[in-house]
């Protein structure tokens, strides 16, 4: 069994896969593996669509064998230690492999359990979560049901892929109530561990107008920490300006929580994870996406230390420059190709009603097309509801966006 390669994968989501496919289409003779355990590949980006009611569950996942690039070998391991080092990495199973250059894509990690009590009533008690593919169903099926009371949707303190969806789903689901009339029975509140509704003044000033017209109260600097399903009762620290704590509890409904994130364990325990750091991303510098220890290692993706939104839009952008890169280092070559930090979040404000913020490093707006993206539009609503799902199984993952 071939246990070496010249390029090792971890990770075969969005990031490790387009990485694969766009290096096979530079050179086809390149000896490329991917290390992931997952039978399939899902789209997550259309959950909270599903969660809102408009999109099929079923058509967010697909066999993960139909995207690893002809030419790539696919390893069904888990991995559990990386030493840097010695090139090498320990799976699950007890397998070790050895690489010339690494790519580190493994995603973000889901850290339920550090919301007290959460686990055991996710799903049960209006409690749910368009995090899990199981949830995203129940969300639509908690809010249709809701006719009266009070609905929670909250954003932890944490780095978080897709930072605009705690607040997508709450825009949509009000929406949804409006709709059928009973959005004035239902208190609808946003708990967030962050300052602001959204990093950018330009989409933030039309997400405050958004917040207004359906009358959603805003609770800043708020970390959920505790949840009692059966009671129906949210626990918060709410930090004030100064910096003391006071413990909140608030009851609910319906609560839709967002979890706090870190990079996978395995990543934390290495050496290839900025240490001394609480949430263990990959350090990489953020232009070049090398890491800033281990030359033959690069990262991009959810897991890396790039100060950026962690977006798939991100991944998009992120991937060719690696790419380019690494193949760059691998030529004897100066590394020039440069990532701007660009990002874009789909802000879906309604059924029909989508705000398309892109924006890089530094919060300047980035936009693709040539109108005013801070305004809502039912032509951005349908870019992500119908053209960004097909764009990604059918361009981004073969290599060709």
């Amino acid at each position: 069994m071939k246990t070496h390669f010249q390029i090792l994968i971890i990770g075969g989501g969005n990031a490790g896969i387009s990485a694969a496919s766009q290096l096979l289409i530079k050179n086809k003779q390149l000896d490329i593996a991917i290390l992931d355990p997952n039978e399939f590949h899902y789209y997550q980006p259309a959950w909270t669509l599903v969660g809102g009611g408009e999109f099929d569950i079923a058509s967010t996942k697909r066999p993960q064998s139909k995207f690893i690039p002809r030419g790539a070998q696919w390893l069904k391991e888990k991995v559990s230690e990386i030493d840097a080092d010695n090139n090498t990495i320990t799976c699950k199973s007890g397998q070790t492999y050895t690489y010339d250059y690494l790519i580190v894509a493994p995603g973000i990690q889901l850290d339920w359990y550090k919301i007290k009590g959460l686990e055991e009533t996710l799903g049960k008690n209006g409690v749910t979560s368009n995090y899990l593919f199981d949830l995203a169903p129940q969300t639509w099926k908690f809010a249709e049901k809701l006719t009266a009371g009070k609905a929670l949707f909250t954003n932890p303190n944490t780095p978080i892929k897709c930072g605009g969806a705690p607040q997508k789903i709450m825009y949509l689901l009000s929406d949804k109530w409006k709709r059928k009339g009973v959005l004035k029975d239902i208190d609808v509140h946003f708990y967030s561990g962050g300052g602001i509704i959204f990093g950018v003044k330009k989409y933030a000033d039309t997400l405050n107008k958004v917040i207004e017209r359906y009358g959603i109260q805003t609770h800043f600097k708020h970390n959920l920490i505790a949840v009692d399903g059966p009671k129906q009762v949210a626990t918060f620290e709410k930090i004030d300006a100064v910096g003391n704590i006071e413990v909140i509890t608030e009851t609910f409904d319906l609560l839709h929580v967002t979890p706090p994130q870190s990079a996978p364990d395995f990543i934390k325990k290495s050496s290839l994870s900025i240490q001394d750091n609480a949430f263990g991303w990959v350090e990489v510098d953020k232009y070049i996406l090398q890491h800033v220890r281990y030359p033959n290692v690069f990262s991009c993706g959810d897991v890396c230390s790039t100060p950026n939104a962690k977006t798939g839009a991100a991944i998009r952008k992120q991937v060719p420059v690696l790419v380019a890169n690494l193949l760059s280092l691998m030529a004897g070559k100066e590394l020039v190709a440069k990532y701007n930090g660009y990002g874009s979040c789909p802000l879906i404000t309604g059924k029909n009603k989508l705000v398309f913020a892109e924006f890089d490093y530094d919060n300047n707006p980035t936009e693709t097309f040539p109108i005013n993206q801070a305004k809502e539009r039912f032509s951005m609503y349908l870019l992500k509801k119908f053209v960004l799902p097909w764009f990604y199984w059918h361009r981004i993952l073969q290599g060709r966006a």
